[in-house]
């Protein structure tokens, strides 16, 4: 973009960077904490000892490398190994492989030499070996947020990429796949108890990038045949159609915990706490009802599980007893979020009950806390001093019969005499939840309020809420985001001639549709987003998430589909409309971007269509970023300026 807005330049100088932990592991007997920390030079491995938090801590590095990055660490069940990956290995290939490093003599060594991407290490509970999910030669991430490859050959015949649990014995080298070639492995655990090497995984057949929403759980025990322990498409309950995520066996290896509910990406975790047997027998849910959302399982005991639970913008860790279907105990973390682990919300868990996790918010810079369960203390103090200078408050709303929560961040230097536009920023997903985050806010430091809302559809206050929204996309979701608007009107000043509204994904969707129903609106940005469901289902790489959404496909019911189509009420838009979206999104695939633009071009409305080369749904380039934001901006001040 030519002549970008000099002040986000500024913004970016001025902001300040901060220095925040990133992925975390504890040791089992709860000594140590492995932690990673990011600079220019690529990301360091620190030690800090348990024992004695005040100690300075020790960094675990690769001789005679820099400029590199170390991350991943997991510990093996006696404490004395840390595996962990890194780029450190002199090739300057940037190859990841993994590497171990030992308490008892401080030495360093690689382990693998691998072409492909891993993840997800984690040791046999023996210690003997490590598994990891690998994608042998793979020439892209296994994930429908990277960038598709060309359209090329036999489609969704040649070149499919198949992600699998691979083994390897420390001792000898020797390497083995643990699963079968003909099921994409998206999360896997280690049975504590069993001796040979038992394994539990959520698979389904590939293209793995579209059949996450149908898979199945699956246990194998050392090479022998793979055993369905629990399917969704064929269960009959609450369960039927759902999605599973975090399998977790207990620790004596009786039965598979997990997370199952109505969730729209794999990676952003939602529903209720299941248990089943090992064998396959006696589901259950043993949090029904339940009024936030778990996002994160570990167990604590053969009749315990620790989890997360995200709860209106609050994240709480509770301990729950499975027999019984009752807390055992709650610790409110307040309007914050946790990280730490390989995955979203993931906390360490030691075998004596010491947790560890990176905690940030609005009003919370991130740091590191680890200590027992209600006791746990900050250890680091890497933003001391540290102020946001966004100032975001949780608002709360009611409407036709739902309690909506979301977050309203002021203008920069807000004064209640003057006048401020209002942009509605709507998160992905649909099941999801904007969180409580630290950082600049570009909008906030422009001149703009923010409302990000978490309306119907979204993580945080049960299933149900999540659920709310099936067949009924851009309709009550919507509404509650109106109501929303409605509520902080009467709390702040708002020029309600300036409100515009955004987003990203299911975001973009909402953006799309919503200038068809309402003129409330006086500019929009629409990213990645959806204007026509009914052809989407044929052009997108992961149609299997819209069936438990829609109800059936769009062959067997088509209505339900052109009833929350964009196109299909494209001559009610008035709203300018700028449209953003990366030729290789294969999550929403950019005609669909395409379509929506010309038909508001047909029509009049003023528009422009961005397209970014070689994006997927999650941009990588920086400079790519940089110049959305730029544009966005542009847009925003264009049609409904901040003054």
């Amino acid at each position: 973009m030519p002549n970008p807005d000099p002040r986000l330049a500024a913004m970016r100088t001025t902001g300040g960077r901060l220095r925040a932990p990133g992925q975390i592991a504890i040791s089992p007997d709860a000594t140590m904490l492995a932690w990673t920390l990011g600079g220019r030079g690529g990301s360091v491995l620190n030690l800090t000892d348990l024992t004695n938090p005040s100690t300075k801590e020790k960094v675990v590095s690769v001789a005679g490398t820099s400029d590199c990055s170390n991350g991943a660490p997991v510990w093996s069940p006696d404490s004395q190994t840390l595996a962990f990956t890194s780029t450190c290995t002199g090739d300057k290939s940037g190859q990841p492989q993994i590497f171990l490093y030992s308490r008892a003599t401080g030495e360093t060594k690689q382990l693998t030499h691998l072409k492909g991407i891993f993840q997800q290490v984690a040791f046999s509970p023996d210690g003997s070996a490590l598994a990891f999910l690998f994608v042998e030669n793979a020439t892209r991430s296994a994930g429908a947020l990277a960038a598709m490859k060309p359209w090329s050959g036999v489609i969704g015949e040649d070149g499919v990429e198949i992600q699998r649990v691979y083994a390897i014995n420390i001792a000898t080298g020797q390497t083995a796949f643990m699963t079968p070639a003909d099921l994409h492995v998206y999360e896997f655990t280690f049975n504590p108890a069993a001796k040979q090497g038992e394994i539990a995984f959520i698979a389904a057949p590939p293209p793995g990038e579209n059949t996450w929403w149908i898979a199945k759980l699956y246990t194998r025990t050392h090479g022998g045949p793979v055993k369905i322990v629990f399917d969704p498409t064929t269960t009959q309950g609450p369960m039927h159609g759902l999605q599973m995520a975090v399998p977790r066996f207990s620790p004596d290896g009786t039965k598979i915990a997990f997370i199952g509910g109505l969730m729209s990406d794999q990676g952003s975790t939602g529903g209720d706490i299941w248990t089943v047997d090992v064998n396959g027998e006696h589901h259950h849910d043993i949090t029904p009802g339940i009024d936030g959302t778990p996002t994160y399982i570990s167990w604590t005991g053969n009749d315990n599980i620790g989890f997360v639970e995200d709860r209106r913008g609050h994240t709480l860790l509770a301990d729950y007893v499975v027999s019984t279907q009752k807390q055992d105990g709650v610790q409110d973390l307040g309007e914050t979020t946790v990280s730490g682990g390989p995955i979203k919300n993931a906390i360490g868990v030691s075998d004596h009950g010491v947790l560890a996790f990176v905690k940030s918010g609005h009003d919370t810079a991130p740091e590191l806390w680890a200590g027992p369960f209600n006791g746990e203390k900050q250890l680091t103090h890497l933003n001391d001093g540290a102020k946001n200078p966004t100032r975001t408050e949780s608002v709360e709303w009611e409407n036709e019969g739902f309690h909506v929560q979301g977050w309203l961040t002021y203008p920069k230097d807000y004064d209640a005499k003057k006048k401020y536009p209002l942009i509605v920023e709507v998160h992905g997903g649909p099941s999801a939840s904007a969180g409580a985050r630290w950082g600049q806010n570009t909008w906030s430091e422009l001149g703009y309020f923010v409302l990000s809302p978490n309306p119907r559809g979204s993580f945080g206050q049960g299933e149900k809420f999540t659920a709310a929204n099936i067949k009924d996309f851009g309709y009550g979701d919507l509404r509650d985001i109106t109501s929303g608007m409605d509520a902080i009107e009467k709390k702040v000043s708002i020029d309600k001639d300036r409100e515009g509204l955004t987003g990203w994904s299911y975001g973009g969707f909402m953006t799309m549709f919503g200038v068809t129903q309402t003129h409330r609106f006086k500019a929009a940005v629409a990213g990645a987003g959806i204007s026509d469901w009914q052809s989407y289902y044929g052009e997108n790489s992961i149609d299997q998430w819209m069936v438990p959404f829609f109800g059936a496909t769009v062959y067997d019911d088509p209505k339900a589909y052109a009833k929350s189509s964009a196109i299909d009420f494209i001559k009610n838009v008035t709203t300018p409309t700028l449209v953003i979206v990366g030729d290789r999104d294969g999550e929403c695939p950019a005609p669909q971007s395409f379509e929506f633009w010309h038909a508001l071009r047909a029509e009049g409305v003023k528009t422009q269509l961005v397209i970014y080369p070689n994006e997927g749904h999650g941009f990588r380039d920086p400079a790519h970023i940089a110049d959305r934001e730029a544009r966005e901006v542009a847009w925003f001040e264009q049609n409904m300026p901040a003054k």
